[in-house]
This record gives C-alpha cells, structure tokens and sequence, in this order.
C-alpha cells in the first residue's frame, strides 16, 4: 500500500476520493478486494444479498465496494421512495428499485461524474430486464443532497458516510430529507477506538473506507444531534480482502 498522504482540507479530501471512485467506476472495488463480476457477485452474496436481486443487476452495477447490505436494513416497502446516498454504479438503487417497484422511486446521489454516467447507463438495462423505470441517479454531494424537504420516505447508504469530510453535516441533511416518520439504514466501517494520526491522512485507506471511519459513539452522536430517534446500532465483523485496489 502506498503512503501518500492526503490533506486535511475537505476539498482535498473530495477531490482525493472522487480521483479514485472515478478509477473505480472503470473497474476495481474496495472491501471486496476487486471488480471481477463474479468475485463482486460473491460478496454481495456473502453480505446478504439475494440471488434474485443480483440476477437481474445490469452488467458492471456492482462494483464490489459494499460493507453491508442496506436494503435489506430498511425493510423496503412498495411505494416507496428511497434516496441511497452515495450511490455508485447504482447497485443498491437497483436492488431498492425493485423493492419498492413501479409505484415507488429509488434515487441514487454520487458526486463523482464517471459514477453517474456508468449508472445511468446501467438504468437502462434495468428498466429492459424488469419492465419498469423507477429509478434516477443525480450528480451531488451527500453533504447537500440534491432532494427537497422531507421529500423521501427511507435513506439507505452502504461504505461512503465514512468518505465524507463533514459527517455531521450528511446526518443533518439525511434528517432533512426524510418525511415525518421515514427511516434511515446505512451500512459502514465504524471504530471501536481511534486510528493513530498517521494513519488516518493516509490517502490509500482514506479513498479505501478505513481512515474516515468514526467512532460507532460519535455515529450514534452525530445521528441524535440532528434529530434522529430510534438509533440502533449492531456491528458485524467484515473480511476484507487483501489488495487494494486504490494503492
């Protein structure tokens, strides 16, 4: 793994982690230790992930950089609206899409514009294979989401609150997005103690979900300042592989 290190500054950071979620969007991962398709399609399936779901996936949406599966957290109901935050090459979109089905709306939102172009190509083929287009993707940073005012019923996000510079923020904005009485599931890499200084400027475990992670008691804070009631969190143990493909 290289040692580059990358500022503290929150528009480095940006810059520094939409640099390589741009690299990614042409092939590679995180956690999962790749990109090869059925590599990815086996971790998906080790998280939790239906066979069905990932059956009908448009080629290339899964990039392997999941660390949980959201989707299934949030109970998804049809009808709904579900934003994911962060959203990729639209894997969990797409799993939300049919969940929610044809009366329902699933958005993606993902500030890295080859993320973007790859999902909304990706839309397409998800509308041949399942007969409905209910999904959207929008180019925007999660710490001022493109969204209305209580505008979306559930906020999935699965290995990207921890990318972000300003984390208080992303839960004040997930807050305001959400209706009255709407839902939150977010899967990531949280801490049970501190990681030292230096690891945490290092720019290969910043860009690969490790030095941005919080505490899980600054997660837990971080969601009640901004309003959120009925926080719960589990931790579960994730493999990670051993290459690294943002080194």
């Amino acid at each position: 793994m290289k040692s580059q290190h990358v500022s503290t500054d929150p528009e480095a950071i940006r810059e520094a982690v939409r640099n390589a979620y741009g690299k990614a969007a042409a092939g590679g991962g995180c956690c999962s230790g790749g990109g090869a398709a059925e590599e990815a399609s086996l971790f998906a399936r080790a998280l939790g992930y239906a066979g069905a779901d990932l059956a009908v996936l448009p080629e290339g949406a899964n990039l392997g950089l999941s660390c949980g599966n959201p989707t299934a957290l949030a109970e998804l109901r049809p009808g709904e609206t579900v934003v994911d935050l962060g959203s990729g090459g639209g894997f969990d979109v797409f799993v939300a899409g049919r969940k929610v089905g044809p009366e329902g709306r699933a958005i993606g939102v993902d500030m890295t514009p080859d993320m973007v172009s790859k999902a909304r190509r990706n839309a397409q083929s998800y509308a041949e294979r399942n007969g409905f287009a209910n999904v959207e993707f929008r180019l925007g940073e999660i710490e001022h989401l493109p969204l209305a005012d209580s505008s979306v019923d559930v906020v999935i996000s699965n290995c990207v609150i921890n990318l972000s510079p300003d984390k208080p923020q992303v839960w004040r904005e997930i807050a305001r997005v959400l209706r009255p009485g709407g839902r939150v599931a977010v899967s990531d890499i949280v801490l049970l103690k501190p990681l030292p200084a230096e690891l945490q400027e290092n720019e290969a475990l910043l860009t690969g979900c490790v030095a941005g992670a919080s505490l899980a008691s600054e997660v837990e804070a971080m969601a009640a300042a901004a309003g959120l009631t009925g926080i719960t969190l589990t931790p579960k143990e994730l493999q990670c592989g051993d290459s690294d493909p943002f080194a």
